[in-house]
């Protein structure tokens, strides 16, 4: 079965607009029941503008109540290729879900009084590029509260830790090749880019390969090929891609050229120095010449000078006689 590739922008977004097919995955990564889900991801858009193309850049948000009824807000990052500017970009939205005054919820407290309670957050990145250290394919930073001086751990979570700190998830999707290990894998397995067709838009699955919870899923990114829109745009994200790619060569090109320059300018400081260090050391040996010519003239005048009293003291002498 042929299905739109979710590594695009806008498939995500086409595949989690069904609100049963978010819940699922959702669920599925952070490995609890979504009871409840709100998503809704234009309200996180940005224009980028390159040559005469617009898109919007997708950053999904979500906010969940899960069946033991606590509300979260997760947030969902895709990165196909691997940039120097991504972390701060992640960074910049992360802080942003943090300072969103409606990322909140109204509790009652034991007065009967109505209060804003931050909502935890959850972070999902999907990364087409690999981590340093690890094969894991799917990895979770999991919290967990601590006792240092007991030494113990404490079970009890607090509003005021959880508001400030936060979980995440990190998919590798070059790490999900082959795998299937568990639901969870056989689930990313829609992200697995070692089932791309000819058309790196496409990816070929097999249906019966999924539990039958997970298969609306393949059915709804079946359904994206067919979307005008959804092609056109996986075209566009192609393209801006490319530039991005060739931006990014070419300022690498320019900074290492500017290191070369810089490592030139380095070494002709590095002789211009040693000529001054060479000069300061002639004028020095001058300088220590002139004094000793100086003082040997002081020298012979001196000496001359004694001459003369001598030849002075001779012709007294010679007229008292």
């Amino acid at each position: 079965m042929e299905i739109a590739n979710p590594i695009y922008d806008v498939v995500f977004k086409y595949m989690m607009d069904d609100n049963k097919v978010a819940k699922l995955l959702l669920s599925a990564i952070i490995g609890e029941e979504i009871e409840n889900l709100d998503f809704k991801p234009q309200e996180y858009s940005t224009a980028l503008e390159i040559r005469s193309i617009t898109v919007y850049r997708l950053d999904f948000a979500a906010r969940i109540k899960t069946k033991t009824g606590e509300y979260k807000q997760v947030i969902v990052e895709i990165q196909k290729a691997k940039f120097p500017t991504d972390i701060m970009r992640f960074r910049k939205y992360l802080g942003e879900q943090y300072a969103k005054e409606d990322n909140v919820i109204i509790k009652t407290n034991k007065k009967g009084e109505e209060q804003k309670q931050a909502l935890p957050i959850i972070s999902i990145y999907f990364l087409g590029h690999n981590l340093e250290h690890t094969d894991a394919s799917v990895i979770k930073v999991n919290r967990n509260y601590i006792d240092i001086i007991e030494g113990k751990e404490i079970a009890k979570r607090e509003e005021f830790i959880e508001s400030l700190t936060h979980d995440s998830y990190v998919i590798q999707i070059s790490k999900l090749k082959g795998k299937r290990r568990n639901e969870l894998e056989i689930l990313l397995s829609i992200f697995d880019q070692s089932n791309i067709e000819e058309d790196h838009h496409i990816l070929n699955v097999k249906e019966a390969d999924f539990p039958k919870k997970y298969r609306i899923i393949i059915r709804r990114l079946q359904k994206a090929i067919s979307e005008k829109v959804v092609r056109k745009t996986m075209d566009v994200e192609d393209e801006i891609l490319a530039e991005l790619e060739n931006k990014e060569r070419t300022i690498a090109k320019k900074d290492k050229a500017l290191e070369e320059k810089d490592k030139a300018l380095e070494e002709k400081n590095k002789v211009i120095e040693q000529k001054d260090k060479t000069i300061e050391q002639k004028d020095k040996t001058i300088e220590e010449k002139d004094k000793a010519i100086e003082e040997k003239d002081k020298a012979i005048k001196e000496h001359f000078q004694m001459i003369e009293d001598l030849k002075r003291r001779l012709e007294q002498l010679e007229a008292k006689k």
